[in-house]
């Protein structure tokens, strides 16, 4: 055991602390999904402003999570902890108690500003407390098991606040978490941050945070909007245009936003490029198995939410009972390939999926495949992607890991959706082209063959996961950022 882990005892109850609050930012990205419905009649909230609450969240997170990290390394880990934990506390109170809509996003949005402090800050407290090769293989399978499964959970807990109090419970709920985790930080979190000082990078952060605004909201409107509309086209040339600059200002900034040594590596390079792939392969599932379960299924908000518990599961067992007990013994990019495969392989399993299918023969087993893949390959991704990196940098490196996942995330949710929209439309055209027939079952129907064919597309994507992990990331662990890697 490492001198580092052995002088802290409470390592382990800082585990916990962590994770309780990595948990509650991945829960609020999908806990008020179920609950929109009912937020949006208590406040008579138009339908095209409904998805602001989902968006404002969303757009501040990713936006904001290079800058956040930054503050990580500037200000020092716990105490962005700390700050992430209290504000986000306060952002919650703000929108449960919402009057009106505007309060609500405000709310939203304040909720994403801390969480973009709180998330890197977490994981970069978690990469400098655990340094012993097993116990950091055990403490980032259960990060990952969270990072991965907490999104299924949020629609569970959504529906059950919802249903049983009120949806306002879906944003008060996070108070008592966060001051718990205020609490258990206080007592149990020491920040090994080293040194620190420096400047804040600005015209990065302009640049940086513009550009991840920009993609990010046009990647929202591209659904309801389509990709042709100036809405969508206009942010996203706008996000490129700032992204590229934002690249060419790093490699002359004198203390960067993000420093781009953090890359150099190849094993840490391909960690990243994994995860992209791996969270544009597998948002679509969430989408299209709601609307499956409730549109074709007729299931109500609590089984659905309860439906893809699987997934959290198979999630926390390939993350915590798999990948952790065999990645100090086994070459990551093994495990990422093999978790991405399977992923792919449940996905064939969904697009087979037709309006009789039943849960158990039917649902389960693809679930649960992808549940399993996803675990295999996120743990041992967070835990490449941040050892080697230079303690001054391990916020910005944490930042930049979640940043690749919400964009991964916006891009296959919008690109996913866009594909089985458009097998949707083009099957119910050829179905009313061939005669008459129930307009219910047809148009079930139709959802069903678009749904197929995205989960086919996320397949592809997930396999080429599994090609980049394979070709990509080395047996060894990765050189300090900034060095020449190893051969």
């Amino acid at each position: 055991m490492t001198p580092a882990s052995a002088a802290d005892p409470k390592r382990w109850w800082a585990l916990a602390v962590i994770a309780l609050a990595q948990l509650m930012v991945i829960l609020d990205g999908t806990i008020v999904n179920i609950a929109l419905p009912s937020a949006q009649r208590a406040l008579g909230m138009p339908d095209a402003d409904r998805q602001w609450v989902i968006t404002a969240y969303t757009l501040a997170f990713g936006g904001l999570l290079l800058l956040g990290g930054r503050i990580a390394d500037l200000v020092g880990r716990k105490r962005a902890f700390v700050i992430g934990l209290a504000g986000f506390a306060v952002a919650s109170a703000l929108g449960g108690a919402a009057a009106g809509p505007g309060t609500l996003f405000a709310a939203r949005a304040l909720q994403g500003a801390f969480a973009a402090v709180l998330a890197p800050s977490a994981l970069s407290l978690l990469t400098t407390t655990f340094t012993d090769p097993r116990e950091r293989a055990k403490a980032f399978g259960v990060y990952g098991a969270l990072a991965g499964g907490g999104s299924g959970a949020g629609l569970l807990v959504g529906g059950l606040l919802t249903e049983y109090l009120d949806w306002r419970w879906c944003l008060y709920v996070n108070v008592p978490v966060a001051l718990a985790a205020l609490i258990g930080a206080q007592v149990f979190l020491r920040d090994r941050s080293g040194p620190r000082g420096g400047h804040l990078d600005v015209p990065g952060v302009l640049l940086g945070s513009g550009g991840l605004v920009a993609l990010v909201y046009g990647f929202s409107e591209a659904g309801p909007r389509g990709w042709t509309s100036p809405w969508v086209a206009a942010p996203l040339m706008a996000g490129v245009i700032l992204l590229a600059a934002f690249v060419w200002w790093q490699h002359r900034a004198a203390g960067p936003l993000l420093p781009l040594r953090i890359f150099r590596d190849r094993s840490r390079a391909g960690a990243f490029a994994t995860m992209g792939l791996a969270t544009i392969g597998m948002f679509g599932v969430f989408l299209f198995l709601t609307y499956y379960f409730q549109a074709v299924l007729g299931y109500p908000p609590v089984r659905t939410g309860l439906a893809f518990m699987p997934v959290s599961v198979g999630i926390v067992i390939g993350a915590t009972q798999i990948a952790a007990r065999l990645l100090p013994r086994t070459a990551p990019h093994t495990l990422m390939a093999s978790g991405m495969v399977l992923a792919a392989a449940g996905m064939v399993l969904l697009s087979r999926l037709t309006v009789h299918a039943q849960y158990v023969p039917h649902v389960l087993p693809g679930l649960l495949l992808v549940g399993l893949g996803m675990g295999l390959t996120f743990m041992p991704v967070y835990a490449t992607a941040t050892v080697g990196v230079p303690t001054q940098d391990t916020g910005a490196a944490s930042a930049a890991l979640t940043t690749v996942q919400q964009i991964g995330a916006s891009l296959g949710t919008v690109l996913l959706n866009t594909i089985a929209t458009g097998a949707t439309g083009a099957t119910g055209r050829h179905s009313r082209a061939h005669g008459p027939a129930d307009s219910g079952t047809a148009l079930a129907e139709a959802m069903v063959h678009g749904f197929s064919v995205a989960y086919w597309c996320s397949a592809g994507v997930l396999l080429l996961a599994a090609l980049v992990a394979a070709l990509t990331v080395r047996r060894g662990k990765p050189s300090q950022a900034g060095s020449k890697p190893s051969a």
